[in-house]
């Protein structure tokens, strides 16, 4: 499967002089953690997460170690402050496992996905994978047949038992086709073709 089969299309966005406050607003009215900022031409100039915005946002309490407030720091204002520059992206037409792969080794919960000049056109988060993984069975056999019905194989068997999709009927010279099409639906986990 690939990035833009599970991927928010035209994601929310903020600019770089975009205020902190209205930000952390925006990441809850939206649910989401991160959000990608974006010059005026739609170019990807950084990201910017929950922890990025908390991180200097929160002064410290006198009252919880009984000492006197320290120097008043004054706390970011905008995004531009707290954002992290240059940061790690896919395309719409990478594989959707790379994309976990690079969260995992990242340690992100989304990726920005932009296209060859640079410009946000989604985004791919974990809970996009989970919510495509977690797809009906029945859904997902739905889709295979009607995609295997238009190729003209509406003979083909199609069972579906926790994502693992098994396809009988297809000839040798026809099997390599059918792992294939099962694997571009979604929440598709292992295929076996008997």
């Amino acid at each position: 499967m690939l990035v833009s089969g599970a991927m928010t299309s035209d994601p929310v966005t903020v600019p770089p002089d975009h205020p902190v406050k209205k930000t952390l607003t925006l990441l809850q009215r939206h649910g989401v953690t991160a959000l990608p900022v974006v010059a005026d031409d739609g170019r990807l100039v950084g990201v910017v997460s929950e922890a990025d915005l908390i991180r200097d946002a929160v002064p410290h309490d006198p009252r919880a170690r009984m000492l006197p407030a320290g120097p008043d720091q004054r706390p970011p204002q905008t995004v531009a402050e707290v954002l992290t520059p240059a940061p790690v992206t896919v395309r719409p037409h990478d594989d959707l496992a790379t994309a976990v792969d690079r969260m995992g080794t990242h340690r992100v919960k989304s990726l920005p996905v932009v296209d060859e000049h640079g410009r946000v056109v989604g985004i791919i988060a974990r809970s996009d994978v989970v919510r495509m993984l977690a797809r009906p069975d029945g859904a997902i056999a739905a889709e295979i047949r009607e995609t295997l019905r238009t190729a003209g194989y509406a003979d083909w068997r199609v069972t579906v038992t926790d994502g693992v999709v098994e396809i009988t009927g297809p000839e040798p010279a026809e099997r390599s086709l059918a792992e294939s099409v099962a694997h571009t639906v979604g929440g598709v986990v292992e295929v076996r073709i008997g």
